[in-house]
């Protein structure tokens, strides 16, 4: 069984009431869910999405009439309806998808270059690269995996495939060892390309603000939105929404009365949190998580733009 991170802080943040309604909106395989379950009274709820069918799969095991499931991207909330206590998020890429070689997330494994969280929905990670300029390679491996190495790899990926398609893992890894000399201690040479690769065939980065305004738009007063990154460019994604809700900018050199004064949406609680010691030591994949978790308050959602200025 798949252990999530940040599992005991996540849950405690949400604050759960035993007859609310949640949503996790990362079922994964079921982790959250379950400890949310335990929580909830008869009368709670709590809605599941994840758009991996093995995940749609994990949800059928669970037999419970307080639990539904839908096949969806966290992006599309619009089976949601508005007034829920809390939402859980907990982005990236699961351990059971890094882990299964025919899912093509992981250079450790050879398997076939997919690395799409819905395999049965877009363009696969070697169709991408079979047809990208090498400009557009160079800008995804620089952009998403923050690669100093972003144009040697770019280069060596349209001149490999000249000879041969790239469609293994274990091609592609071989490639970027080939290309990248030197590497902080400890870490592969492929990992910041593969993460790369990953986050722009699933257009996670764009998942994340497509769903959070959302996510703030559906809670009720004093519901909780948690989430839990694992890269540097989720988290500040999530950081400055937050921020951007918590603390509504007031436009200069227009007077206004008190009434008048942009009101917060959200309330940020308490600071960003990271695993314990004991945590990493465990599952070395909590190393980079950071939850943040944010209160809704009783101000309309409507009367701040996400990620806009403030706006008579």
């Amino acid at each position: 069984m798949h252990e999530p991170v940040l599992a005991r802080e996540a849950i405690e943040a949400l604050a759960i009431r035993p007859d609310g309604v949640y949503v996790d909106g990362t079922f994964g395989r079921g982790g959250h869910t379950r400890l949310i379950l335990e929580r909830l009274g008869p009368n709670g709820r709590l809605i599941a999405l994840d758009r991996d069918p093995q995940a749609a799969e994990a949800a059928r095991a669970i037999s419970d009439a307080r639990f539904t499931f839908f096949k969806a991207r966290f992006s599309d909330l619009s089976m949601v309806a508005s007034g829920v206590q809390g939402m859980l998020f907990d982005l990236g890429v699961s351990s059971p998808q890094l882990d299964d070689p025919a899912r093509g997330f992981s250079f450790r494994h050879d398997g076939p270059l997919d690395m799409r969280m819905d395999p049965e929905a877009g363009m696969s990670a070697a169709e991408w690269l079979a047809t990208a300029q090498e400009q557009q390679i160079r800008g995804v491996i620089r952009g998403y995996g923050e690669e100093r190495f972003a144009k040697q790899i770019a280069a060596a990926i349209v001149a490999a495939r000249g000879r041969a398609p790239i469609v293994r893992t274990r091609q592609l890894a071989d490639l970027v060892g080939e290309t990248v000399r030197t590497r902080e201690p400890g870490q592969d040479p492929a990992t910041r390309t593969f993460q790369a690769l990953r986050i722009h065939v699933n257009r996670e980065l764009e998942e994340v603000s497509l769903m959070l305004p959302q996510a703030a738009e559906r809670l009720a007063a004093n519901g909780r939105l948690v989430v839990i990154s694992f890269h540097s460019l989720e988290d500040r994604i999530v950081k400055r929404f937050l921020q951007s809700q918590a603390r509504p900018e007031v436009p200069r050199g227009v007077p206004l009365r008190a009434s008048e004064m942009p009101q917060p949406v959200l309330r940020i609680v308490g600071r960003a949190q990271r695993a314990s010691p004991e945590e990493t030591r465990r599952n070395p994949r909590a190393r980079s998580a950071i939850l943040r978790v944010a209160e809704r308050t009783a101000v309309p959602y409507s009367r701040i733009e996400p990620g806009a200025r403030w706006r008579n």
